[in-house]
């Protein structure tokens, strides 16, 4: 295993591969690392980023008949996702679709509904892209945005001591999933909102965007793997370690999903699939950061703080939080599956 040649992606994991291979390559260029990349300075003048991403199979198939517009809309979101991790505003998409020659054009025109209905809700809109043909389906983006020059966001840039926020509402995809997998019983109306968030899950740009113009987030990445996985990633590009508190308090809807289940609410919190972001700050500049927010209708959370020591720990007594997470090219990698197996293996790693 010594040799290069005879290692594989899979015994490295995604964060092997970061570290152990695309790092040592990259690691000259500005903003490696981050979510979005730093293209340059253009006119205005502003700084112009780009991310690009896959979109995996939606969880929303699972909780409802499969539709193409699920997919459409997810491949927006987890791209615009990382334009608000940058504090970002979106400029445009650019698609690139592979299809078999078997898709109807129906399901065809699901998916590109998705993709716009996702981006009008976002403030932009598809500017180009390119079709295929192929046996499997494949769905990828390229969204690209602009910052004030100065006020764009990246991963390192936090200190111990600094608060650590959790931006949005999380909880809807895997609260929905326990609802229809018969873990709980609900009224119909708190069901159908349920579904309905977890089915159009929305980027935090506004969020991402006001935070950045004020100078109030010093570090920020959006919750793509789950709450552990982003703070362990943020510590990982700060040097530092982080308590996390353990207490959060669900919206209506989830809280009683989390009760009947069994489950505190931090539980279903650092579940994935919400797109939420979570935002390093001064500690003195956390009421300024919650105050502005809500006034939009945005919910913030403070839960922890940076620190010192190198490790992840969670709740008054400090216990080393191994949360749960998904790690591409690891056993922990998404690629769909049947809704009991993954339940089960959510609420095991909780009850464990």
């Amino acid at each position: 295993m010594s040799d290069a040649t005879e290692r594989r992606l899979g015994d490295l994991g995604e964060r092997g591969i970061q570290e152990h291979v695309l790092r040592p390559r990259y690691h000259g260029t500005e903003g490696f690392g981050d979510d979005s990349a730093l293209l340059g300075v253009v006119d205005g003048p502003s700084e112009l980023v780009a991310t690009t991403d896959s979109c995996p199979s939606p969880v929303a198939d699972l909780l409802d008949a499969p539709d193409f517009y699920h997919a459409g809309w997810l491949l927006a979101t987890i791209n615009l996702s990382d334009l608000a991790a940058a504090g970002a505003e979106p400029l445009g998409l650019v698609v690139n679709y592979t299809l078999p020659k078997s898709t109807t054009v129906r399901e065809f025109e699901r998916l590109l509904d998705g993709v716009d209905d996702c981006c009008a809700a976002h403030s932009t809109k598809v500017v180009g892209g390119d079709l295929r043909d192929g046996e499997v389906v494949q769905l990828t983006a390229t969204a690209v945005g602009r910052c004030s020059p100065g006020r764009r966001l990246r991963r390192s840039g936090a200190r111990a001591g600094d608060s650590l926020l959790l931006v949005g509402s999380p909880g809807y995809l895997w609260a929905a999933a326990l609802v229809k997998a018969g873990h709980v019983t609900l009224p119909a109306p708190a069901q159908e909102e349920i579904r309905g968030r977890a089915s159009r899950p929305t980027a935090q740009l506004k969020a991402g965007r006001l935070l950045g113009e004020a100078g109030l987030a010093k570090a920020a990445m959006d919750v793509s793997d789950g709450l552990f996985a982003t703070v362990r990633a943020l510590c990982a590009a700060n040097d530092l370690g982080a308590a996390i508190t353990g207490a959060f308090e669900l919206e209506p809807p989830l809280d009683e999903v989390a009760a009947q289940c069994g489950l505190r609410p931090f539980d279903l919190a650092q579940t994935w699939g919400d797109w939420s972001l979570v935002v390093a700050a001064r500690a003195e500049d956390v009421g300024s950061i919650t105050g502005l927010l809500r006034e939009e209708g945005i919910v913030a959370h403070e839960i922890g703080v940076f620190t010192t020591e190198r490790r992840l720990t969670v709740g008054a007594e400090a216990r080393i939080w191994h949360g749960i997470a998904q790690e591409r090219f690891s056993d922990s990698s998404w690629h769909g599956g049947d809704l009991d197996d993954l339940i089960s293996a959510v609420l095991g790693a909780f009850r464990s």
